[in-house]
C-alpha cells in the first residue's frame, strides 16, 4: 500500500497534511497583506486540526516527539479557532490569530521536512539519522523563514480593522 493511499490511516493522514500545507500558503499570503481569506483559513484550520488529531491514532508506546509536536499544533489551532470564530478577531485576538495560525503552519512544514528526509532517498542519504548538518540546516532555514513570516503577519494583519461578525 502506498503512503498516499487515502483508504489507509497513513494515506488519509498524509493527504490531510498536504492539503493543510497547500492551504497554509494562501492563508499566510493573505495575512501578510493584512487580509483574511475565509476559504483558505477555514480549510487550513480544519485540515491542520484533523492532521494533528489523526496523528494520535497510530500505534505507539510512550510519548514520542511527534506527540509533543501534535499537542503544540492542536493548542495553536484551538487558539487560532477561538480568536477567529469565538472572539471575531477583536482587539488583541487579531494578532493572536495571525501568530497562532502561522506557527501551526510552521509545525506542519517542520514535520514535512522530517518526513522528506526519511522518505526521499536523496535526502535520506544526506541525513540518515536526521542529526546531520543537512537536516539541521533545512530545519533552521524553515524556522528562520517562519519566524519572519509570523512577525510580519502579526504586524500586518494584527494592525488591521476587525472583521464584522457573521450573522
Amino acid at each position: 500500500m502506498s503512503v498516499l493511499d487515502p483508504t489507509t490511516l497513513v494515506g488519509f493522514h498524509t493527504w490531510l497534511s498536504l492539503i493543510a500545507i497547500v492551504a497554509g500558503v494562501p492563508m499566510t499570503a493573505a495575512l501578510l497583506k493584512g487580509h483574511l481569506s475565509q476559504r483558505w483559513n477555514g480549510l487550513f484550520l480544519s485540515t491542520a486540526f484533523a492532521t494533528s488529531a489523526t496523528g494520535y491514532a497510530f500505534p505507539f508506546a510512550g510519548v514520542l516527539p511527534s506527540h509533543v509536536v501534535g499537542a503544540i499544533s492542536l493548542a495553536l489551532i484551538v487558539v487560532a479557532g477561538l480568536a477567529l470564530y469565538g472572539f471575531g478577531l477583536r482587539e488583541a485576538w487579531r494578532r493572536i490569530y495571525a501568530i497562532a495560525a502561522v506557527l501551526a503552519f510552521y509545525l506542519l512544514v517542520f514535520v514535512l521536512i522530517a518526513q522528506l528526509f526519511l522518505k526521499v532517498p536523496a535526502l535520506h542519504a544526506l541525513a540518515p539519522t536526521q542529526s546531520e548538518p543537512a537536516f539541521a540546516i533545512a530545519q533552521a532555514l524553515a524556522l528562520v523563514v517562519f519566524l519572519a513570516l509570523t512577525v510580519l503577519a502579526a504586524r500586518r494583519f494584527g494592525a488591521g480593522v476587525p472583521l464584522p461578525r457573521p450573522a
